[in-house]
């Protein structure tokens, strides 16, 4: 009978996600017999704080639910709500809605390439230690940032939870002045994000095929965004309002996040998914860059999910220039009259597809509001990667070894648990 050995490893680190988090794995006979990721985050109760509460104020609100992706949450919210009143903004709306959710997908991609994935694919364990051999790269990556923080405050009014939509529109419009001080810059961005998607490209990624089930948005004829169809790698192809029939939040009992399922099954959501069921989508000069690179999609390798955000960065400040070119100022909002119904809204958040419903009375108050994050939908796909990832490593590495592996397959996703795991412990017991 083999010896039994239990270890337990933790390790203080400087985390580079939030939240909190820990691996649990058993192994038997060099195979994986069980693994959990345990995430610990007590209950944000955000659907139940809405009941109650006016139509008016829910944009404000769940743009708290998340400091990188408020404008995720506030498209997603208003879709659903201007469903209900039967209310369609116009052309100048939607418009300046993709430019302030192009602004979001660039600073919390360029954020995530520069803070997450590449110090993890060159053996860095910060952003800062890799400066120091790619000063020009990490000082490109904050400028991409800082760019798209300032396409959200645009229309915001600031940059984080952000203060300028509201139902039927925007609070305030741009003057045009505003905007041809920011179209140089994003002339100068799209060089920028086009070297940055050629160095991506040539990121020393692990080689880590995959099945995976790929779900996104869809469009008749724009890279997805904000939506009202549903589309996966399998054939799904359904309106926003059919979500609940197909896909399932349960209760993991090792995990306080929620976790997610396609039919049963696990799937992903996200810049890796939405490139693979979208990519004829892509604005002409980033589907021309894509044409040029080594890579190819539809991918099976997640770690080709930092390129997608590259590619994504690009297309961002493609179509966020163009939509600005003739811009003029319009009456920002319309009019709202509050009704009783039931609204669904869909937008693809950096992070992957986020859908909300709300029930609202006749005076437009909350009955119920659920939400879907992301990083719950990618739940189940994280642990799936896990175990494919560690058991293709070698689990005859070192604990450690397999932890730090372990950290890059979770960084990976860009979690957002709180809406995300400090990857802080692990367990391994090895049988």
């Amino acid at each position: 009978m083999s010896e039994r050995r239990d270890v337990r490893i933790e390790v203080p680190v400087l985390a580079r996600v939030e939240g909190e988090g820990a691996l649990e794995l058993e192994l038997r006979q060099g195979a994986i017999h069980s693994l959990n990721l345990r995430i610990y985050e007590p209950p944000r109760l955000f659907e139940k704080f809405l009941e109650g509460r006016a139509w008016h104020e829910v944009p404000d609100m769940v743009a708290r639910i998340c400091g990188i992706c408020p404008v995720a949450y506030q498209m997603s919210a208003v879709q659903a709500l201007e469903s209900i009143f039967a209310i369609e903004p116009g052309p100048w709306v939607r418009t300046l809605r993709r430019v302030m959710y192009c602004g979001e997908w660039i600073q919390s991609h360029a954020l995530h390439i520069h803070l997450l994935a590449a110090p993890d694919f060159l053996g860095f364990n910060s952003a800062v230690a890799m400066a120091e051999q790619y000063p020009d790269e990490v000082r490109r990556g904050m400028q991409l940032q800082s760019l798209g923080n300032r396409l959200i405050a645009l229309l915001g009014g600031r940059s984080v939870h952000p203060v300028g939509v509201r139902v039927g529109g925007f609070h305030h419009a741009p003057s045009v002045a505003e905007v041809q001080a920011l179209l140089p810059e994003l002339t100068n961005g799209i060089s920028q994000a086009d070297a940055l998607v050629r160095w991506c490209a040539t990121l020393p990624v692990p080689d880590d095929e995959q099945d995976f089930v790929s779900v996104a948005l869809r469009h008749d004829s724009e890279y997805p965004m904000i939506g009202h169809r549903l589309i996966s790698s399998t054939g799904l192809d359904i309106a926003i309002a059919e979500f609940e029939q197909h896909f399932t939040e349960h209760q993991s009992p090792h995990s306080t996040a929620l976790h997610a399922t396609l039919e049963g099954k696990p799937y992903l959501v996200g810049p890796l998914a939405r490139l693979n069921l979208n990519a004829d989508r892509l604005p002409a000069p980033t589907r021309a860059l894509l044409d040029a690179l080594p890579v190819r999609f539809p991918s099976r390798n997640m770690f080709h999910s930092a390129l997608a955000r590259a590619l994504e960065i690009h297309a961002a400040l493609v179509e966020a220039t163009a939509l600005l070119q003739n811009y003029r100022v319009d009456t920002p909002a319309l009019e709202v009259t509050p009704r009783a119904g039931t609204g669904y809204g869909c937008s693809e958040a950096p992070r992957g597809i986020l859908w909300h419903r709300y029930d609202v009375n006749d005076a437009g108050n909350v009955s119920r509001a659920v939400i879907v994050p992301p990083t719950s939908q990618n739940q189940g796909r994280i642990e799936e990667d896990l175990r494919c990832s560690l058991e293709s490593y070698g689990l005859e590495h070192s604990d450690d070894e397999l932890r730090l592996r372990g950290e890059m397959v979770i960084r990976n996703y860009d979690p957002c648990i709180s809406c995300s795991t400090h990857f802080l412990r692990m367990q391994v017991r090895r049988t």
